[in-house]
């Protein structure tokens, strides 16, 4: 009996040993850091985690979602580069980083745009906000409704900063979905990838701030393009930083380094992983046309069909070849037909198992046929007979 007894606790003590090593044994490396994640941008997919959704504070990596939602209002037209933005005592008077604009000043949204890239300033982050919605408390909400938006479910923003609060926290899973979201708008690669600039600050415009982007890699890294930097106390050293090459795109997330230096050779760590191991390979491009269908009672008999967006794939290196796509579109459709309209779908594989799966459409509106329209078409028929 005692022999058993021991026996058993052997077994359960050789186990216990063994479940550390097999918790962490998907992680090809150690990060330092509270999380950690890498991303491709393209299929989301996530290639390496650490307390991905631990909600922690972001510290000026806020500022994505900042500007996230100052390109939205750019590529509508309701602001431009060159408006020019009245500086409000609330603004101004923001800590931390900043550029020092003064109560009464103005600075165009550009020169804003730019102070939030490279100095990670505050005081821009809050002018910026008080000028597309009317002010900082409504600009907030605006954050956090497209938080929700974007499906980013541990998040909650309190300010526009990242300044301390202990209610300000949002997670590295939450912050790759927000980076991700700000590279869909292209030219903000322009400001993001940007080293070195000036402006100029103060009510007579005759103060020059130099302005160093706070993200490094961004001169050191081969393909470093983004995102944000971010440091308080509380939150530790932060970064959410991507990086492209050919055509592949990644985003890695570093949160509560103990450095700037270890979070920037973490993000090289993460970042190298993906480069050396992955590739992103373009199936389709936005809008090609993959085949037609027969349309019927509509204007027109038959009709391209296109695929909705780009479609890419994350795959192993060397793996390419044994990449199979099937296409599959209905032999017909009833007019009216809306422009967007579903017809089918394209089947990517690899080894019989589908990597995704996405919609072809019909990229125009096509009316129903009157009796003119079916007239002609059976003279046309009977003619081409």
């Amino acid at each position: 009996m005692f022999k058993k007894i021991t026996t058993i606790i052997l077994i359960v003590l050789i186990s216990l040993s063994i479940v550390p090593k097999s918790i962490y044994a998907d992680q090809p490396f150690e990060v330092e850091g509270k999380a950690a994640l890498l991303m491709d941008f393209d299929s989301g997919r996530v290639l390496y985690d650490k307390n991905i959704n631990e909600k922690l504070e972001p510290a000026s990596i806020t500022k994505i979602m900042v500007l996230i939602l100052m390109m939205e209002a750019l590529e509508e037209g309701r602001i431009d580069l060159n408006d020019n933005v009245s500086i409000s005592k609330n603004a101004a008077s923001m800590g931390g980083s900043q550029v020092y604009l003064e109560p009464g000043g103005t600075n165009t949204v550009e020169e804003l745009l730019k102070a939030i890239c490279l100095r990670s300033a505050n005081d821009a982050s809050v002018a910026i906000g008080e000028h597309i919605a009317g002010s900082e408390e409504l600009f907030l909400e605006m954050m956090n409704s497209k938080a929700k938006e974007l499906n980013m479910k541990n998040t909650n923003f309190k300010n526009l900063t990242g300044l301390p609060d202990e209610k300000h926290y949002t997670t590295a899973y939450d912050i790759a979905l927000m980076g991700r979201e700000l590279l869909t708008h292209k030219s903000i690669n322009k400001w993001l990838s940007m080293w070195m600039t000036t402006i100029l600050v103060g009510k007579d415009k005759d103060v020059e701030q130099e302005l160093v982007n706070t993200n490094k890699l961004i001169r050191f890294y081969e393909g470093a393009n983004g995102i944000k930097t971010g440091f308080t106390q509380n939150a530790g050293y932060c970064l959410a930083a991507s990086a492209t090459r050919n055509n592949t795109t990644f985003i890695s997330v570093i949160l509560g380094s103990k450095s700037s230096g270890i979070r920037n050779e973490d993000s090289k760590k993460l970042l190298d992983y993906g480069f050396a191991n992955y590739e992103s390979v373009k199936v389709y491009n936005k809008g090609d046309i993959v085949g037609k269908t027969i349309v019927e009672k509509g204007k027109k008999q038959e009709v391209q069909v296109k695929v909705e967006k780009d479609i890419s794939v994350l795959i192993k290196k060397g793996q390419s070849k044994e990449i199979t796509k099937e296409i599959k579109i209905d032999d017909s459709i009833k007019a009216p037909i809306s422009k967007g309209q579903k017809v089918g779908e394209v089947v990517v594989k690899m080894k019989n198992e589908t990597l995704i799966n996405e919609k072809l459409i019909i990229d125009e509106n096509i009316k129903k046929a009157n009796v003119i329209n079916m007239f002609n078409k059976l003279l046309n028929n009977l003619v081409s007979k």
